[in-house]
């Protein structure tokens, strides 16, 4: 027999980024609760709106099954005294398992006699476990802040003023902080806010829509979406496409009336990211454009409640849009008085960060790097990368910058153009922060790559300079995303060159600002980009030992690198890898790193050796020039070929020979054999 389970947690207004993850944590820990419980059950299912958390099971077991136990306890040395009495660990074990001495079996083992029990534990019903689930499942919801009320010892993201816990129809009684679970929910705050009674998960998606809340995430987005594009086209516009934005707006609202309102055509003269930023930032407002993609002097709000004069509330939101473009075009106009290569002296007067100086200082530094990067890739950029390099900073004294921070870049781009800046250095300007997140847009020419990459090796070595460094998820420099920043300009970019070279540099830079042994410093500013590397080419899905072994060898080269990966993880999908990767860690576990000793193959006692040492005088002219031209796919092919040798010669002789001379001279065949391979990928970190 099943039944269902619900769960509705009701609050102040939760802030809308929390409701996603939460809606995930309660189904992860509910799950988890069932599981340990041993309670079956068929689906779980979650819900959220800014007033409410809810949770429905679906299929759940009215009892946990009964099962058979064999609890293994003390020696018999241990549970009986000499003169046969039951010891403390005896009489405790028994009585932890609400049984008597005389119920316990003594059971031979290879360790001795011990004391065993058998029993048979019958199932609890689910009925009496949720009591004990329920309270422990809120308790353990993590949000990124949460706080207590009242005087209460609880917390949670916000004051909690109802819960709604049913099994079956019939409410399962507990007490968590000041409340009491029922059977009582409550709609709208301001079109519905009287409580209405709940029988199970249909009655309260019924009951919630009747009451003016749309309590299903996926149901209440479409309808936003739908809702904006019908008033859009009725304005004779388009919606301009924002996921994110009609993500957020879904989980802000309970009920959802679009209104749309408009703003005067003088302030689209202002960048197109600086209205849409204000606009959706600032208000949550979506843009408009026309069928040539041009933004239209209008917007939707997402209104929480059906007003009765939506004109009303279009006016209200169009004064508060008004005021904020009117700053913005005082700001717009007031920073076109100055050039941009002006304001960099007063980057002298502001703090990048206390111990790595200032922001004129960081610039001074990745204007360097990114001069290097230039000389190395595109010499003929060398000029423009300079100069781009000298002004990505600039807006940041700007006023419009100093108001609106998220238009640092945009606002330099815009200000360069109409100085008459080279396009290439305006566009630079906004891309060397690119990107702004992991899979993000990433510079399209090489003055941004060359600046982005040099600005983000710049923060990631001084930071870990001045111990800086990120500890568990705690990275308030967002030191992770720019290392995966930078490897992802170098894989896009197909930029060939050396990792460890190009952090040397930074760090010897910064060497008037490090707290820290350089070398020191240098060492782990690789490792940390390292395993960024193993992380991104694991999460693309290439196998983890692959990358491990391939990274292990060597990866100062990303392009290589990827490249190793990407043809030993085709290997490894061959149906005889296998026994290919058993006798090449063979060869790397027996050697343990080599002797330098040259073949000799006047020494050879078996024609095994013969043949081993020939096919690995051939191979190796073919992964030499395979390598040299980055194929590694046939430089792999052609060591794969050798193992029929290889495999021939451990059959054939015994390697660690009695005689010195013979012993060395086949361990340095081995190593012949290991030398063809140690530069693609470590063998002795794949998983056969």
């Amino acid at each position: 027999m099943s039944a269902e389970l619900f769960l509705e947690i009701g609050t102040e207004e939760i802030p809308a980024g929390f409701l996603p993850v939460a809606m995930r944590d309660m189904e992860r820990l509910m799950r988890k609760e069932l599981e340990t419980a041993r309670v079956a059950f068929e689906a779980i299912r979650t819900f959220a709106t800014p007033r409410r958390l809810a949770l429905a099971v679906t299929g759940l077991a009215s009892e946990q099954p009964r099962q058979e136990l064999s609890v293994s306890g003390p020696s018999v040395k241990v549970a009986f005294d000499a003169d046969g009495n039951p010891t403390k660990a005896a009489l405790g074990f028994a009585r932890s398992n609400g049984v008597e001495v005389s119920d316990l079996q003594q059971v031979e083992t290879d360790k001795g006699t011990y004391l065993f029990l058998s029993k048979v534990e019958e199932g609890r019903k689910t009925a009496d476990l949720l009591p004990e689930i329920l309270p422990r499942l809120i308790a353990n919801i993590p949000f990124k802040k949460s706080m207590r009320w009242k005087d209460l010892e609880v917390r949670f993201a916000r004051p909690m003023h109802w819960i709604v816990a049913l099994y079956d129809g019939v409410v399962v009684p507990f007490g968590y902080g000041n409340l009491e679970s029922g059977n009582l929910s409550r709609g709208h705050r301001f079109m519905a806010p009287e409580s209405f009674p709940v029988r199970d998960l249909a009655s309260w998606k019924e009951e919630c829509e009747r009451h003016f809340v749309l309590p299903e995430p996926a149901k209440r987005r479409d309808i936003i979406a739908r809702e904006i594009e019908r008033v859009a086209h009725a304005a004779g516009g388009e919606i301009n496409p924002d996921e994110a934005l009609l993500d957020e707006v879904s989980f802000l609202v309970e009920d959802a009336t679009p209104i749309i309102g408009t703003f005067e055509q003088k302030y689209l003269q202002l960048p197109r990211e600086l209205l849409i930023t204000t606009m959706r930032e600032h208000q949550r407002y979506f843009t408009l454009i026309d069928k040539q993609g041009k933004l239209l002097p209008n917007f939707i709000t997402i209104s929480n409640t059906r007003p009765e004069d939506p004109a009303v509330v279009a006016r209200g939101n169009e004064r508060v849009l008004r005021a904020r473009l009117s700053d913005a075009m005082f700001f717009w106009t007031e920073d076109q008085k100055v050039k941009l290569e002006s304001r960099l002296d007063a980057l002298k007067n502001v703090v990048y960060q206390a111990k790595l100086g200032t922001s004129y200082e960081k610039v001074m530094r990745f204007r360097e790097l990114a001069a290097g990067l230039a000389a190395q890739l595109a010499p003929a950029d060398s000029a423009l990368t300079d100069r781009a390099a000298l002004l990505a900073k600039c807006d940041l004294e700007t006023g419009m910058v100093y108001e609106f921070p998220e238009l640092q870049g945009v606002m330099g781009r815009e200000y360069a153009k109409i100085e008459g800046e080279d396009a290439r250095v305006a566009t630079a300007i906004y891309e060397h922060y690119l990107p702004v997140e992991a899979g993000g847009d990433l510079p399209s020419d090489n003055l941004g790559a060359f600046v982005s990459i040099a600005d983000k090796i710049d923060t990631i070595c001084g930071c870990f300079g001045v111990g800086l460094i990120p500890t568990g998820s705690a990275d308030p420099y967002a030191l992770r995303r720019s290392a995966i920043g930078v490897l992802a300009i170098l894989l896009d970019r197909g930029y060939r060159l050396s990792l460890v070279e190009l952090v040397g540099k930074a760090v010897d830079l910064l060497s008037a600002k490090l707290t820290r042994p350089a070398d020191e410093v240098k060492k782990d500013v690789v490792e940390f980009i390292r395993l960024r590397f193993v992380n991104m080419l694991t999460g693309q899905g290439q196998p983890q030992d692959v990358v491990d072994a391939v990274l292990s060898a060597s990866f100062d080269d990303v392009i290589d690198a990827n490249e190793r990966v990407k043809a030993l993880a085709a290997l490894k999908g061959r149906e005889d890898f296998e026994p290919l990767a058993v006798a090449f860690k063979r060869v790397v576990n027996i050697i343990k790193g080599g002797v330098d000793t040259p073949v000799a193959p006047a020494r050879f006692e078996a024609d095994c050796e013969k043949a081993l040492h020939a096919a690995v005088q051939d191979v190796a002219k073919k992964v030499a020039a395979a390598t040299k031209a980055g194929d590694y796919a046939t430089a792999l092919q052609a060591i794969a070929g050798l193992r029929g040798a290889v495999d021939a010669f451990f059959e054939g002789v015994m390697v660690m020979a009695e005689d010195e001379a013979v012993r060395i001279n086949r361990l340095a065949l081995l190593t012949g054999v290991a030398r063809l391979f140690e530069n693609i990928a470590d063998f002795a970190k794949i998983a056969a």
